[in-house]
């Protein structure tokens, strides 16, 4: 049926026409956003992962950067514990130099003076954004030698985030403590500062009744580590009127008794064990026991009324610290030369597990560096998966498209065209 009024191939190509134009708008946006998700209406699960990998990726950036930090500072470290060592295998030379006969030692200690402000200098240089592990200050109480590097970010199969770090312990790094007290810094010197002695106190204790005289020796529940230089010494004396036997606690005693090799004592159950192995070298009859709250306390195996135990002369040496040696006092043998060269070779071996420790770190945070840098271009090649517009399908699509649009129009024309055909039916 021919009409004028409704006609239906015009209608036909009008929406095939329409629904070309719009095949071919979506196409052009594609290719010129380069994105077929541009928006959640295009594809809404696509564009949700996308959206949140894209905000996941900025924060990997922002760990990159964190870690590029960390390893400055590290490397700062680094490099102040390398020339802190060359200053100290000066100052060994010099001592060294010091043990012979007929040197001006006054001269030398001129040069090892500027050698150890040098170490000083160094120390106080090694700051990398306000962070110096090497000069620190733990008199606040509240100074943590664990410092965290930012590593990475991750989110688990609930859609949280955690972020992961690498911890520097630099409890061992540290070359000077403004805190006296501080026994870890490594110019410092050892157990110094510390005026109850590590758990050792003078006292005196009387048996009442027929039972063993006990006297407090006050607390040692954080532990403490002994150089070879540090020694605890005091007087015990059983009875009254009796000769004082001297008990002296060294790393070598630490070492043998608890079977370590580094002189750490690690809380009061440890120091109770040294004590007692102290008491036994001296030949006196006590033991020393700690408390499950760390007191520590020496009680005599005589008994009866009236027996007494007397702890005094209680002492901590620390040995002479690396900043404090001088070598201009005439009463200064070559037997305590050589000692200083035992203390300063001991801060080299510190301070070389110390720049160990910092390389093994460095080379962890090159290769965290590398991985989260190959993980963003993961990430972003997934999210591209997602929601990039293949251009090559694009630009061949917009060929056929155009063709079709082409076609659309003239065969809209020639429908049109139909109703001009009925006036001819008219004519006469």
């Amino acid at each position: 049926m021919t009409s004028i009024i409704t006609n239906v191939a015009a209608m036909t190509a009008l929406q095939t026409l329409q629904a070309t134009n719009k095949m071919m708008e979506e196409n052009q946006t594609r290719i010129s956003t380069g994105y077929r998700v541009a928006n959640a209406k295009d594809n809404a699960a696509y564009w949700s992962i996308a959206t949140t990998m894209r905000s996941d990726n900025q924060a990997m950036s922002a760990v990159k950067d964190s870690l590029g930090i960390g390893a400055a500072t590290v490397d700062t470290a680094y490099t102040a514990l390398d020339s802190a060592k060359d200053v100290l295998n000066e100052i060994k030379a010099k001592l060294t130099t010091a043990t012979q006969d007929g040197v001006d030692r006054t001269k030398v200690q001129d040069e090892i003076s500027q050698l150890q402000a040098q170490l000083k200098s160094i120390a106080d240089s090694a700051s990398f954004s306000g962070q110096n592990w090497l000069s620190i200050d733990t008199s606040s109480g509240t100074y943590n030698f664990h410092k965290p590097v930012v590593s990475n970010l991750s989110r688990d199969s609930s859609g949280a985030l955690s972020i992961g770090t690498i911890t520097v312990d630099t409890s061992k790094l540290a070359l000077f403590d403004a805190n006296t007290a501080n026994s870890s810094a490594i110019l410092n010197g050892g157990v110094g500062g510390n005026t109850s002695a590590n758990g050792v106190t003078d006292g005196t204790n009387t048996a009442a009744t027929a039972t063993a005289a006990t006297v407090s020796m006050g607390s040692a529940t954080t532990g403490l580590t002994l150089d070879v230089n540090d020694t605890i010494k005091f007087d015990v004396a059983i009875g009254t009127g009796t000769t004082a036997k001297v008990l002296t606690i060294d790393q070598a005693l630490v070492n043998s008794t608890l079977g370590v090799t580094d002189g750490k004592i690690a809380g009061a159950t440890a120091m109770a064990s040294v004590m007692n192995a102290a008491l036994t070298a001296a030949g006196v009859a006590a033991s020393a026991t700690a408390s499950t709250a760390g007191a520590l306390s020496l009680s005599t195996t005589a008994t009866g009324t009236g027996t007494t135990i007397t702890v005094s002369n209680t002492d901590a040496d620390a040995g002479t610290a690396i900043s404090e040696i001088d070598i201009t006092d005439p009463s200064i043998s070559s037997a305590d030369i050589k000692r200083l060269l035992n203390a300063v070779d001991n801060a080299i071996s510190k301070v070389t597990a110390g720049a160990s420790t910092l390389g093994a770190i460095q080379n962890r945070i090159d290769m965290q560096t590398t991985f989260v840098s190959n993980l963003m271009d993961t990430i972003s090649g997934g999210i591209g998966t997602l929601v990039d517009a293949d251009m090559t399908e694009e630009s061949t699509k917009l060929k056929a498209l155009q063709t079709q649009q082409q076609l659309g129009v003239q065969a809209l024309s020639i429908a049109n065209s139909s109703s001009e055909a009925v006036l001819q039916l008219f004519k006469g």
